[in-house]
């Protein structure tokens, strides 16, 4: 089914774009809502003039649009869930659960305008982003908490022993000091005796040999 969008609308078009949509889509969502009119005869020929009361009109929406977004900006929503022992959720916080929460403070979004790549599944305060249009963006504050009958439930961790000092070793007595004893007084040197001195040969005086006849003595 054809209908001309009165305004933008993300992955199908921008204001005043004629598209196919599914038909149930058209009569359950566009129409009803007010975003899209059928593609008749009748309006194709009126197109340039819806397409000039539909800017006048997004521009309205932007101006409402500014205002909730600084209303859900100042929301802090509380989800209250039980865990195990561990601090891990039983269940989660979905995008559903995040727009009835948002309606129960006045205010009423789509839960497709709620970013949410995955459901919450822990504890703690953070802030998820909100698409209220292509050009207006929020966040919304989560805080999950534990339920009561949890933390009653969580058992009271045991305080640890202090463990004993290790007993402080005695000091081991520190040895005297050997003393070397004393040395002896060496002994005086006995006196060494003189040497007399050695009698001197007595010199005797030899008489000379005699000297040898040389005379030959005549033989008779």
């Amino acid at each position: 089914m054809r209908v001309i969008l009165l305004q933008h609308i993300e992955k199908l078009g921008k204001q005043g774009d004629v598209v196919n949509v599914r038909r149930g889509y058209a009569r359950n969502y566009l129409i009803p809502r007010e975003m899209a009119l059928y593609a008749t005869p009748q309006n194709m020929k009126n197109i340039n003039q819806i397409k000039v009361q539909a800017a006048e009109a997004e521009q309205k929406q932007l101006e409402e649009l500014k205002k909730l977004a600084q209303t859900i900006e100042s929301v802090n929503l509380v989800f209250i869930r039980k865990v195990d022992e561990n601090d891990s959720l039983f269940g989660s916080v979905s995008d559903a659960d995040i727009t009835a929460a948002l309606a129960e403070q006045g205010v009423q979004i789509h839960k497709s305008a709620v970013q949410l790549e995955k459901h919450i599944k822990e504890l703690g305060q953070m802030q998820v982003q909100i698409k209220l249009h292509k050009e207006i963006e929020c966040s919304v504050n989560i805080d999950v908490r534990k339920d009561a009958e949890s933390i009653e439930a969580a058992p009271t961790p045991e305080p640890e022993p202090t463990p004993e000092p290790d007993p402080v070793p005695e000091p081991e007595p520190t040895p005297e000091p050997e003393l070397e004893p004393e040395p002896e007084p060496a002994p005086e040197p006995e006196p060494v005796p003189a040497e007399e001195p050695e009698p001197e040969p007595e010199t005797q005086n030899e008489e000379p040999a005699p000297e040898p006849n040389t005379e030959t003595e005549d033989i008779n």
